[in-house]
């Protein structure tokens, strides 16, 4: 029966009894380490990822879905005259939104493209609040409306606890990752309108810890909670701070914690961890 199909690249942060509720393809991307290349979901897990990372060679290297694999699934899943609707990263970190635009150029199937202007768990609050809408009869301008919605209501705070990875990646200077690392800084970052923003900078992690205490006052000061995750690259005892701190304020919210992908960890580096959450 035709019907709208969700489509989102791998760095969603969806569970796997998500994707197999709302029946969501993943179209994945990949990353190449010390020359051989892996596909996310497929040939390489989350959990896989940091140790393989630490012992690289050279900082790996990450490569959106190519255009032709986008085309495939959008024609798969329009056999049937199924419409798709397919989500994004952010076009700040990846040109995966583009490849999709241009896939969606080539296929017979009717498709729309929705840049979720964040990722992880942030996107996956976005689609799953999506795929209720259309399960509920909802359009697929209905459905990101609401993506929109909850986009505003949305919140994504990351910890850098290592500037390596973003020096590396040519994010910042290595005469300013030098200095930070010499100097212990750490960094807040904020998503917001698609772009990342520096919130904090600050000596050793202390400072940290402050700025996560100041932002869990501001959460609990606002409006209601509807759902809470913390993603991290090997970042145990930081997730731990922080979800004791969650559990008292929100006891009722069972709150998703993961490795998140290798596309992300490769530009956050080793000891990140990042609070998502959206109110209603």
């Amino acid at each position: 029966m035709a019907k709208v199909k969700i489509v989102c690249d791998s760095s969603a942060g969806l569970t796997e009894e998500e994707i197999k509720k709302y029946d969501i393809t993943i179209v994945p991307l990949t990353v190449m380490i010390d020359g051989t290349v892996y596909t996310e979901r497929e040939t390489i897990t989350n959990e896989q990822f940091p140790e393989m990372m630490k012992n690289a060679k050279s900082l790996p290297k990450t490569s959106q879905p190519p255009i032709g694999k986008f085309v495939d699934v959008f024609d798969k899943l329009g056999e049937d005259g199924s419409e798709v609707l397919c989500v994004t990263m952010m076009a700040s970190i990846s040109g995966t939104v583009h490849a999709a635009q241009q896939a969606a150029e080539l296929t017979k199937t009717k498709v729309t493209v929705y840049d979720s202007q964040t990722t992880d768990q942030g996107m996956a609050f976005q689609i799953v609040e999506a795929a209720q809408v259309l399960e509920n009869g909802g359009s697929v301008d209905d459905a990101i409306a609401k993506m929109k919605e909850v986009l505003d209501k949305s919140k994504l705070y990351l910890a850098i606890d290592n500037l390596h990875n973003l020096v590396a990646g040519g994010r910042i200077s290595k005469f300013a990752g030098a200095l930070s690392s010499l100097l212990n800084i750490k960094v807040m970052l904020q998503v917001s309108g698609g772009q990342i923003h520096i919130l904090m900078k600050g000596r050793g992690t202390k400072a940290i810890h402050k700025e996560w205490d100041k932002l869990l006052g501001e959460m609990a000061a606002g409006p209601k909670v509807k759902a809470i995750g913390i993603s991290h690259v090997q970042a145990d005892k930081e997730v731990a701070r922080l979800k004791e701190a969650l559990g008292k304020l929100y006891p009722n919210i069972k709150v998703v914690v993961r490795e998140t992908v290798p596309i992300i960890a490769t530009h956050t580096g080793m000891g990140a961890c990042c609070l998502l959450y959206y109110t209603e």
